[in-house]
């Protein structure tokens, strides 16, 4: 079901703020999905949605491998009869202050501050598209 990317609705965008575990999938070099369980944060007034790991997992991996125009990703929850899909654009940032942000919206969204790690980034997601029914 399509929602609209521009105003996805209050209770769609209560479903990205309640605590749920998420995938990402991303294309592996052969084209492949590679789908793993994260966290994902959202802010629906810059289409953002943020995924924090280390520099070298393999989802990192498979967007640094799509070059420099990063890969087109998913990120998707479920709760029950409940789900959101989010797609579009991935990139990787390590810039500090990136990083600092993505974890303090993961902090906020669940309610607690990720462990440090000195090979932290973070995976941006340019949000194109929206579907569900939250």
């Amino acid at each position: 079901m399509a929602v609209d990317v521009t105003n996805p609705g209050p209770e769609y965008l209560a479903f990205w703020r309640a605590r749920h575990v998420c995938t990402l999938t991303t294309p592996r070099p052969d084209g492949t999905p590679h789908v793993v369980p994260v966290g994902v944060t959202y802010d629906p007034e810059t289409r953002l949605a943020r995924v924090i790991t280390g520099k070298n997992t393999r989802k990192a991996l498979n967007i640094l491998a799509a070059g420099p125009e990063g890969a087109r990703v998913a990120v998707c929850q479920i709760d029950g009869r409940h789900w959101a899909t989010l797609e579009g654009r991935a990139t990787v940032r390590t810039e500090p202050e990136a990083v600092a942000e993505a974890v303090r919206r993961y902090a906020e969204r669940y309610g607690r501050t990720p462990r440090p790690n000195p090979d932290r980034i973070v995976i941006e997601i340019a949000v194109d598209r929206a579907l569900g029914r939250a």
